[in-house]
């Protein structure tokens, strides 16, 4: 399976989903790589603000920035070469670059809780 990484501009928090207004963008990400990782796909993600390490260990990333600046984030790297940069994979995307059918971007379902039986004595106490 490819391994990928997306490093992301700076953010308050890691997944930049706090303040009053959410940005789609960043929910729709955040969403789709909770569901890949409960599928078993793992997908590193840096936040300039909280691992500003990890873009100077990795040369690719490093590089990219000396040259474009910060305005080039995210960027997004499958085994090690850039394949994405100013926004974030589509969807998509993310089926051909990690080689994942279209369902493991999708929540899993729950499953239903049948009624137990008894009414409401047991189930309400």
């Amino acid at each position: 399976m490819a391994k990928m990484i997306i490093f992301d501009p700076a953010m308050c928090c890691p997944t930049g989903l706090c303040g009053p207004v959410i940005n789609p963008e960043l929910l729709r990400i955040s969403t789709v790589l909770s569901n890949l990782e409960k599928n078993g796909v793992k997908v590193e993600r840096y936040n300039l603000n909280n691992n500003p390490q990890a873009f100077v260990d990795n040369i690719v990333v490093s590089e990219i920035l000396n040259r474009d600046g910060v305005d080039v984030l995210p960027v997004t790297i499958v085994d090690g070469k850039i394949v994405k940069t100013k926004s974030y994979p589509t969807n998509e995307e993310l089926i051909k670059f990690l080689d994942v059918p279209e369902n493991y971007l999708k929540a899993k379902k729950t499953l239903e809780v049948k009624d137990c039986g008894c009414g409401d004595k047991c189930c309400s106490d």
